[in-house]
């Protein structure tokens, strides 16, 4: 009986779940998403944003991205190492 008061005390504990606000992804323009979805390899700058220190690419879950805006993203990292705009690691 004790016990069952117990795990009721705990259920009513439980903290709410927090609403956090949405990211807004990066390569929105004026916040609508751009038709076709394409991002120029030589646009090293913005590219520049989407990886880290040692040359990788960052994951969607921090840089903010949509699943197809991150694809976009890293097609164009890849294209701008393997053309040398971009390290492959860090110097």
């Amino acid at each position: 009986m004790a016990r069952q008061l117990q795990v009721n005390k705990v259920s009513k504990r439980r903290a709410k779940a927090k609403l956090r606000a949405k990211k807004k992804d990066p390569l929105f323009v004026g916040g609508a998403r751009p038709r076709p979805m394409y991002v120029d390899y030589k646009n090293v700058e913005l590219l520049k944003k989407f990886i880290n220190r040692q040359g990788k690419i960052i994951g969607r879950r921090k840089s903010g991205c949509t699943a197809v805006s991150q694809h976009v993203v890293s097609q164009a990292v890849k294209r701008a190492r393997y053309m040398a705009l971009l390290p492959y690691v860090a110097e």
